[in-house]
């Protein structure tokens, strides 16, 4: 894959949440592709961020598509919400969903695209048969809930993985990875197979967001491994 053709992702977990309109404008003009959303609810993960007001109060600033994760526990009962609110991705977690074709269907029919997530410790195998009615999968490679951990080392083969199985049954379907990316790894990361790259520590601990994006995007061009 040209390394042109990755798609960046920003989290504004990582962001001023005083300044959060200033946020996706400065994402936007530093060159990002999609705006993250890591909407937690503090029972499937340990920490609570935003809901769907946020999503809405931020659509009339930026054009940019709004790529909603769902770390939720009944995430069938909100996405109508995130839906009307202006996503236009909305991935939901495997673990967190009972009847998980239904979920994607709920999506599907409120016009998004659909996602699915995976946590570290569930296995590959746990979405082959959603596979062909999604359009991206996403591979945590860190444990979910706080913003800034290292990637989990171990995740990295099954990222690989994620793409032979992707390759296999469904083509069409986006590989994204979040945890950990950083300008250090994402050339790695790209490599085994990544499409879609979720940073937020790495693109605001930058002295700008727009600098952060640059630097990313500068280290999947770079010649170094």
């Amino acid at each position: 894959m040209a390394k042109s053709e990755v798609i960046i992702a920003p989290s504004i977990l990582a962001a001023d949440f005083g300044a959060m309109r200033e946020a996706v404008l400065a994402l936007q003009d530093g060159g990002a592709d999609w705006i993250h959303f890591d909407v937690m609810d503090g029972h499937f993960v340990p920490n609570l961020t935003f809901g769907a007001p946020m999503v809405s109060a931020l659509r009339p600033h930026c054009t940019l598509p709004f790529d909603v994760h769902l770390m939720i526990e009944h995430p069938e009962n909100l996405i109508s919400d995130f839906a009307s609110a202006g996503a236009n991705r909305i991935t939901v977690h495997v673990e967190a969903c009972v009847h998980l074709h239904r979920v994607v269907q709920q999506i599907r029919e409120l016009g998004c695209s659909v996602g699915v997530a995976l946590n570290p410790h569930t296995p590959l195998e746990a979405v082959r048969y959603i596979l062909p009615d999604i359009d991206l999968l996403l591979v945590m490679t860190v444990n979910p809930g706080f913003g800034g951990q290292a990637l989990i080392e171990s995740m990295k083969p099954k990222i690989a993985e994620a793409r032979l199985m992707i390759e296999q049954d469904a083509p069409h379907v986006l590989l994204q990875v979040d945890g950990g990316v950083s300008p250090e790894n994402a050339r790695e990361v790209v490599a085994l197979g990544a499409r879609v790259l979720v940073a937020g520590s790495s693109v605001f601990r930058a002295p700008t967001p727009q600098e952060g994006i640059r630097a990313l995007r500068f280290a999947l061009v770079s010649q170094k491994a």
